[in-house]
């Protein structure tokens, strides 16, 4: 039997909070799914710093950081793409269906988009192309609600697109259970203000529903869907249900029972959706569901974060401290607290060595660079609001507002209280395969994975990936096909 596979990208889980939830929801997808999977802990094989932005392209591509040099939004991947197109890419060259939803790195979309089943690009696109057409609508609408609540959750909406995007709802598969959803999450929000923070959730339960109906709609042979909404509730909430993993807590009782259940109420919302992934998969058999992560999390410090400093206005900073006028610099996708631009060739050295004279609270700003004008910074630094002389220029002290930076509070208080770690999670549930041992996970590399997503179609692999290794010994018998 041929196979088509759907890859559920589940950012930054790790087995420990899956096993949790498992343990503590017996009859939940999860539980039922996992004893019949082939299950592995997937290693990042990235060597510089463990971020979403280099983790996925380094498991879509088959090749690590030092190869795909991959680290933020907004960098021209002309060149990479041509050297080390990400799997979807390879598969849909091959004369494969296939559709994309969500995956990081997805845009620009490519020049043949349509000849997708579906194309939705990631939400941090520049601009809300999509296909078919009528996603467009939605992909305009998530691009300004993720744009506006990187950090602290916007709670206002942007009316005109939100009725746009409601005109076309129905149409590309909103289900009326998830407008209830919606619903009732406004009424939670009146009675306990912090739970707006579930916003977050809200975004992927939207857009499941957009790739549920695509996927039913099309049936591509490859597909994938990316959602980052439990890895945000671990950043956040991780001591909130594990307070034995520090050894010292300065967050509050009050902050920890708010906070207590959110990990777990993100894994539901993603159990959810696993389920309506195996129920497809059981009900075409041709179908097998891949739940990845690039890296999992682990704890950090449990500490009491008052406020961030986020560069609001670059080209303020851009012109008082290298020059660059308006009209030589152009701002590029990035989640708060980094910030990204590319400035005109003229300017870059003099924004490069300006940069490298910025410091804040007594450290050298960090900040990366590429030979395109391409800049990528690291804002967010804690606690600055009772620090008036906490940035400097080329030693001098600057006022941050001048500067185009803000000390923004925020609104949960809380610091990133866990964060990357290599170790994150495989599971490949394939009804049609009987020879499953349960408990069984081996160690795998993420560079395995695109690779093994090649060989299961028959495609030929590029001599620049790895062999799939155990991916490939277990799998590939079972799983071999063409279209």
């Amino acid at each position: 039997m041929t196979r088509r596979i759907m890859l559920f990208e589940l950012n930054e889980v790790p087995w420990r909070i899956i096993d949790e939830y498992v343990a503590d929801h017996p009859t939940s997808a999860l539980a039922r799914l996992l004893p019949r999977s082939r299950c592995y802990t997937s290693i990042a094989a990235d060597r510089g710093h463990l971020s979403p932005w280099t983790t996925w392209p380094t498991l879509h591509r088959g090749v690590n950081d030092e190869q795909h040099m991959i680290g933020a939004f907004g960098q021209d991947r002309t060149e990479v793409d041509v050297c080390f197109p990400p799997v979807w890419r390879l598969l849909r060259s091959a004369g494969l269906s296939v559709g994309v939803c969500g995956s990081l790195h997805s845009f620009p979309a490519p020049p043949d988009i349509d000849g997708y089943s579906f194309y939705l690009p990631d939400p941090f696109a520049t601009e809300p192309t999509a296909f078919p057409e009528q996603l467009i609508p939605f992909q305009e609408f998530q691009l300004m609600m993720v744009r506006a609540s990187a950090r602290n959750v916007d709670t206002a909406v942007p009316r005109e697109a939100a009725a746009k995007f409601l005109r076309t709802s129905r149409r590309i598969g909103v289900r009326a259970s998830t407008f209830a959803a919606l619903a009732g999450q406004l009424v939670s929000e009146r009675r306990k203000p912090w739970l707006s923070t579930r916003r977050r959730s809200m975004q992927a339960i939207v857009a499941f529903d957009v790739y549920g109906k695509a996927l039913a709609d099309t049936r591509p042979a490859f597909s994938s869907f990316f959602t980052n909404h439990v890895a945000s509730a671990m950043h956040r909430y991780w001591a909130a249900g594990h307070p034995g993993d520090y050894d010292e807590i300065g967050l509050g009782d009050d902050w920890m029972a708010k906070y207590r259940d959110e990990v777990p109420w993100a894994m539901a919302r993603a159990d959810r959706m696993i389920g309506r992934l195996a129920d497809f998969a059981d009900e075409n058999p041709d179908y097998e569901l891949w739940i990845a992560s690039s890296m999992g999390q682990g704890p950090t410090l449990a500490q009491a974060l008052e406020t961030q400093l986020y560069l609001q206005d670059p080209g303020r900073l851009l012109m008082q401290i290298a020059g660059v006028p308006d009209t030589a610099w152009s701002r590029r996708p990035a989640m708060n607290p980094q910030c990204n631009v590319r400035v005109d060739p003229d300017h870059v050295v003099a924004v490069e060595k300006a940069l490298g004279t910025v410091t804040v609270a007594g450290r050298p700003l960090v900040f990366r660079s590429a030979s395109d004008g391409f800049f990528s910074m690291d804002w967010g630094q804690p606690n600055l609001h009772d620090t008036p002389d906490a940035v400097r220029v080329d030693g001098k002290i600057r006022d941050p507002a001048e500067l185009g930076l803000e000390i923004v509070e925020i609104e949960e208080r809380s610091d990133t209280t866990a964060y990357h770690v290599p170790d994150g999670v495989l599971a490949i549930y394939d009804p049609q395969d009987t020879s499953v041992k349960p408990g069984i996970r081996r160690d795998v590399s993420v560079l395995e994975v695109a690779p093994a997503i090649l060989h299961t179609f028959g495609v030929t692999v590029p001599a620049y990936m790895q062999e799939p290794g155990v991916l490939g010994r277990e799998l590939v018998p079972h799983s071999v096909g063409t279209f």
